[in-house]
């Protein structure tokens, strides 16, 4: 008898645990109305990215004057899935765009309008689930994201049947757009652009765990347990590295060499695994999602040449 409620005092703080676990890696709360000031823009904190504020606040009022079309789609699992239409010019190629973990896409994407804009191509600004008006509570790192992707291209090619689309991606929608290519796509799907994306999420979240200072072999297990008992996903099913190998579309990939939350060696990895044509564009000196900010000229022209001919 000592024996069975030993058993299950630990099984109970296992799941305890995994509670905790989930909540903390995984679980987005319901969105409260923003406590910003009128007109203020949502930055990203911290040193790496306040010289690149006032850029950002200027790309951000820009895009905010535009108009826009609105669409939205309902995901495989019944959520909600909002995202804005930025057009350049009538017929041109479209970037679907997807922001990155607990993010936003006026804060992710930031200058990516100008970016599209800049190269002829009009930008359609995906909420992912869990953000700005798309419903869910549950973040799963490319997991469910990844076939949000596959179908939000599957509705523009509906929507827009004669024009060609890039799958864009910055830091865990970056892994998102990888993902996607491992499943069909419309023919008008002509390349990718990974932008700082994650290997895989075992590998993201136990570089997280490392940088808490906590073992990350023992405490994976509890996080993984917590996204399976109450998230109704494995995080362990899906891998923006193995996905890529099934890929044969043109893939750009971006990194900033300083990136301390994502390593820049992770977009090495995926680049490597990747059997079809492709470009890994490393931005010396550039942090987290900064490779564009960082470098913007350099990052236009490289970036239009890869898909030039793609695009045509």
């Amino acid at each position: 008898m000592f024996l069975f409620w030993f058993l299950l005092a630990l099984l109970l703080i296992a799941i305890g645990i995994s509670f905790v676990c989930f909540r903390m890696a995984f679980y987005a709360p319901r969105r409260k109305k923003a406590t910003l000031p009128p007109g203020e823009i949502d930055l990203p904190p911290g040193p790496i990215y306040e010289p690149y504020h006032p850029d950002m606040r200027r790309w951000a009022r820009e895009v905010r004057a535009l108009p826009f079309t609105e669409y939205h789609i309902t995901s495989r699992d019944g959520l909600p899935l909002y995202a804005r239409l930025y057009e350049c010019a009538p017929g041109a190629p479209i970037e679907i765009m997807f922001h990155g973990y607990r993010g936003s896409a006026e804060r992710d994407l930031c200058g990516g309008v100008q970016r599209c804009f800049a190269l002829g191509r009009s930008a359609l600004l995906v909420d992912q689930r869990c953000s700005g008006k798309s419903g869910g509570h549950v973040i799963t790192f490319g997991i469910r994201e990844s076939l949000d992707c596959v179908d939000w291209a599957n509705f523009m090619a509906k929507e827009f049947p004669h024009r060609k689309f890039i799958l864009t991606g910055i830091s865990m929608g970056g892994s998102t757009v990888l993902m996607a290519s491992a499943h069909p796509l419309p023919p008008q799907v002509v390349g990718i652009l990974d932008d700082c994306g994650f290997t895989s999420p075992r590998a993201i979240i136990q570089k997280v765990i490392a940088d808490m200072h906590l073992p990350p072999k023992l405490a994976y297990p509890f996080v993984r347990l917590g996204a399976i008992l109450f998230g109704g996903f494995d995080p362990d099913s899906g891998s923006a590295r193995e996905a890529v190998k099934k890929c044969r579309l043109p893939v750009f990939f971006t990194h900033g060499e300083d990136d301390d939350f994502v390593p820049c060696n992770m977009s090495r990895e995926n680049y490597q695994a990747c059997p079809s044509r492709k470009h890994l564009h490393i931005v010396p000196g550039a942090g987290h999602g900064l490779a564009f900010p960082a470098n913007q000229e350099e990052y236009l022209k490289v970036l239009g040449g890869f898909f030039r001919e793609d695009l045509q």
